[in-house]
């Protein structure tokens, strides 16, 4: 386990991130045994790219898992759970047996040994995965895990920040608001904090992904809060309407 003055101190350096237009990697290389880490977009909806990468090696296996369309970065999206890969040498347990071959074949990536994947998710969006690499072959302890996990749920919210703020279209209105879509927005907000325990701010700003990722408005989205249709609260978002 990392120090945890070393811990805070990353935590705190990637809340900032968007804001410092600093690095989103950095800060897990400083708590975690690897060598380099890469963070991706593989959402449809929100396009999908690499937002950062540490090195060459990094940036190359993440590239050959948009190219392959498999990898712990694909299983780590679409089952919200940490991936642990300490040996790609080993033939027999990889769920991704083309990209775990590739990489060993590959010039710029055959000396890494082990691969790690978390989940980046806010809400009931699916945006991406952190993924991390060693050369040694070693895995990762249980409060390894649990502080790598912990800074991807923080290095979400930036990601997310990241997106909205590249996009040059304004979703937060519509040809339509009034004083009371205005009041629907903030009602709407207010809900969200409270089914999620998070602050008004990532609250207004999920509603705003949530309306750029369905191609909607801000209005709409918050309609459906209120109404009870919607509740990120819940694995499906469904609401109780």
């Amino acid at each position: 386990m990392a120090n945890s003055d070393v811990f805070d101190s990353a935590r705190r350096e990637l809340s900032a991130a968007h804001e410092r237009n600093t690095s989103l990697c950095a800060p897990f290389l400083a708590v975690l045994p690897v060598e380099g880490a890469a963070l991706s977009v593989l959402s449809g909806a929100l396009g999908q790219s690499t937002v950062c990468s540490s090195d060459a090696v990094a940036a190359r296996l993440d590239e050959m898992q948009f190219d392959l369309g498999e990898g712990p970065c694909w299983q780590a999206m679409t089952t919200h759970r940490p991936v642990l890969a300490p040996n790609l040498r080993d033939n027999n347990n990889e769920p991704w047996p083309i990209f775990a071959e590739a990489v060993r074949n590959d010039s710029g990536s055959n000396d890494v040994r082990g691969m790690f994947a978390f989940p980046l998710v806010v809400g009931t969006l699916d945006l991406g995965a952190v993924d991390l690499y060693t050369r040694e072959g070693h895995s990762l302890s249980r409060s390894q895990v649990t502080e790598a996990t912990a800074l991807a749920d923080v290095a979400a919210w930036q990601v997310l920040r990241k997106i909205l703020g590249e996009q040059d279209v304004d979703v937060l209105t519509d040809s339509t608001t009034s004083r009371s879509s205005r009041r629907e927005v903030h009602q709407a907000t207010g809900m969200v904090l409270a089914q999620l325990g998070i602050s008004a701010d990532e609250a207004a700003l999920l509603i705003r992904a949530h309306a750029f990722a369905s191609g909607r408005s801000v209005r709409e989205v918050a309609t459906d809060i209120v109404e009870r249709r919607l509740d990120f609260s819940t694995p499906d978002g469904l609401g109780t309407a």
